[in-house]
């Protein structure tokens, strides 16, 4: 089955066990799998590496059940032991043409951009796709770099040709606009994975996403 990128699906659903109301990420997962998101990032900082790769092998399992695209944040080492789709990196991250020499040409390959000149090697790199953000402020993860702005997400639609996913401070209050200046998937951290009926929340957020008047 074809890796399925940002561009062919709306929505696109990251872990974060501190925000999951005491929720395993194996459950916090399959809710989202069961709601029909069909992109499924692994984002945990701060877990033990044996603890890890038992998370990133039960989404594995859970991805394969429903068709979905699994990718994993950052570690090149558990995406390639756990045979995940992909590997999404940040600008501080190995560079998106080493990596390839590790994954190879199957596995797919995200970055996180946050200026046109970063959009723009990514592209002249390989990679894949983009994260595009954050548009908006966000508390979710450590040291992160300030807005871009819904005009950063403007400039990727007209003149990047990547698939890309808009990401940072993104609710369902707020994802009509976004999805308003062409962003065709957008993620979102702790609005799915603080809701206490996640699959309530996603379908919420995409009658929201549908509304860009």
């Amino acid at each position: 089955m074809p890796v399925i990128l940002p561009g062919d699906t709306d929505l696109y659903g990251l872990t974060d066990s501190r925000l999951s109301l005491g929720r395993s990420v194996a459950q916090v997962a399959q809710a989202l799998l069961e709601a029909g998101v069909k992109i499924i990032q692994y984002r945990e900082k701060k877990l033990s590496g044996a603890k890890m790769l038992e998370e990133c092998r039960q989404l594995r399992q859970l991805a394969n059940e429903y068709n979905a695209c699994f990718i994993v944040n950052d570690h090149i080492d558990l995406a390639m032991l756990v045979g995940a789709d992909g590997i999404h990196l940040g600008q501080d991250d190995i560079p998106v043409r080493e990596a390839r020499k590790l994954v190879g040409k199957d596995m797919c390959i995200g970055l996180s951009t946050h200026s046109p000149k970063q959009a723009l090697e990514a592209l002249a790199a390989g990679a894949d796709y983009i994260g595009v953000g954050p548009v908006f402020a966000t508390n979710t993860k450590e040291d992160v770099v300030d807005p871009v702005g819904l005009e950063y997400v403007d400039w990727v639609s007209a003149n990047i040709r990547l698939p890309f996913v808009a990401i940072g401070g993104i609710k369902e209050h707020n994802i009509a606009k976004v999805a308003s200046h062409g962003a065709k998937c957008c993620a979102l951290v702790s609005e799915f994975t603080g809701a206490p009926d996640i699959g309530a929340k996603v379908a919420a957020v995409r009658r929201a996403m549908a509304d860009m008047n």
